[in-house]
């Protein structure tokens, strides 16, 4: 996993509410086996999408806060947050089109 793309609850607000620019957030666990699938392609959307949006992972084991605040019960779960508010969300994982789609329809 790509440690730059951690967000923690420190820098959640900064990063993620305050961004100027859609931002993905993939919530996700260690453990999760189909978080693991999906962790390259949102790696590689973070790169394709390098200007245009941010991407970050979050960590319910170590971030468990945001999670709650969020009500995230089943992971993987990726939000997209537009404006500092929730505007699109999947649960569960899909395919790296269905997962860019879901934050490139917000830029």
């Amino acid at each position: 996993m790509a440690t730059e793309l951690a967000v923690t609850t420190t820098e959640f607000d900064e990063k993620v509410l305050k961004s100027d620019v859609p931002v993905l957030v993939d919530f996700w666990a260690q453990w999760c086996g189909p978080c693991r699938a999906i962790g390259p392609h949102v790696e590689e959307i973070a790169k394709e999408l390098d200007g245009q949006a941010r991407v970050y992972k979050i960590n319910v084991d170590e971030e468990g806060e945001i999670a709650q605040k969020y009500g995230i019960m089943s992971i993987p779960a990726l939000l997209v947050f537009k404006g500092g508010q929730v505007v699109d969300q999947m649960v569960g994982a899909g395919p790296k089109d269905s997962i860019k789609a879901l934050v490139t329809k917000h830029i």
